[in-house]
């Protein structure tokens, strides 16, 4: 029996139930709505995104499909995960934007990988795996596949949500242990490159999801789904929080905040759960846009975005959304030029 993807308590928890049933420079060819953005105060402006492609149908084993985890290769494909697929159906998708294309990069039979990003240490595609406390490395074609991390962290396992790596390719991993709310058992977890050792950074969160460096490298942001609020974790010279507060609260209404990215002027882009769109802020917490893709297409099935990737040094911003219509991609213009920080995650 096919479900559609529930708003609470996590997307990847959604996924997991349903997988438990069955035994998470600019293309040419993107659009924008810079006029209207333009003749609009700051927090009402809207971008209009556009579909590029459909990229999977809803997997008749899991009841659903979900997609996450954007991120370019250096090679300019797009790569995308698909949290629900089951065994030997693509897990890890490779995507030619401009050719509107796609292939099998990567399946297993037992991973349910939920975020991707390429390391700036060993050029290898880190994938999360949600489900067994995991995170997995691949060679860029998808092959040579290895276990980089597994086992407990400070007495507890992961289950690793989403990534952000610093310049030296040391790991910043969202952990959202806890099932609900009530639950607060979440953490941020720093893995050094070599994958030797895991640190807690931040413990006693609320089902932590989104993850993202600041432009600068200077901190990080990371968004409680079931709070709905995004943090700020300023980092010493070691890699460590050496400060942390509550810097914006979504109103998200039956929405929730998923993963976030940053581009090269510091914005952050909040992907909602439970929502087709995404909440734009700038780096003091005002509200800058919201990106919404056709209401025709949300009527008809499109019930989540959950990641976004802006292309490396142009604007285009390939977002992932997701609901029982299937998994797409859709692009819009995006606020300022991608960097590493909008890359996957």
């Amino acid at each position: 029996m096919r479900r559609r993807l529930p708003l609470r308590p996590l997307t990847v928890l959604a996924a997991i139930g349903a997988l438990a049933l069955s035994g998470c420079g600019t293309d040419p060819g993107a659009s924008g709505d810079s006029t209207d953005r333009a003749a609009l105060p700051a927090a009402g402006r809207t971008i209009r995104a556009h579909e590029v492609m459909r990229l999977t149908q809803v997997h008749d084993e899991t009841g659903m499909t979900l997609l996450e985890g954007p991120t370019f290769g250096e090679d300019g494909d797009l790569f995308v995960v698909d949290v629900t697929a089951p065994a030997g159906k693509p897990k890890v998708i490779g995507v030619d934007v401009r050719k509107k294309t796609s292939r099998t990069v990567y399946t297993d039979d037992r991973g349910t990988y939920t975020s991707a990003q390429f390391s700036p240490y060993d050029g290898r595609l880190y994938l999360t795996d949600y489900s067994h406390g995991e995170i997995l490395s691949l060679a860029p074609d998808g092959g040579d596949p290895r276990t980089f991390f597994s086992g407990e962290v400070e007495g507890a396992r992961m289950n690793p949500d989403d990534i952000a790596f610093d310049q030296d390719g040391d790991l910043y991993v969202s952990d959202s242990r806890g099932l609900s709310e009530d639950e607060a058992h979440g953490r941020v977890v720093r893995i050094d490159r070599a994958g030797e050792k895991a640190t807690v950074l931040v413990r006693d969160l609320a089902s932590t999801n989104g993850i993202s460096f600041d432009a600068g490298y200077r901190g990080l942001w990371f968004s409680e789904l079931t709070q709905n609020r995004i943090s700020y974790l300023r980092l010493d010279g070691e890699g460590k929080g050496a400060s942390r507060h509550t810097a914006i609260r979504v109103d998200g209404g039956i929405a929730q905040t998923d993963s976030i990215a940053v581009d090269a002027d510091g914005n952050l882009y909040q992907a909602l759960h439970g929502r087709p769109a995404m909440l734009v802020y700038d780096k003091h917490g005002e509200r800058l846009a919201t990106v919404e893709i056709p209401a025709r297409a949300a009527a008809a099935g499109l019930e989540s975005a959950t990641n976004v990737a802006i292309t490396p040094g142009g604007t285009t911003a390939y977002m992932t959304v997701s609901g029982p219509a299937g998994g797409y991609l859709y692009a819009f213009d995006a606020l300022a030029e991608g960097i590493r920080q909008s890359n996957g995650g």
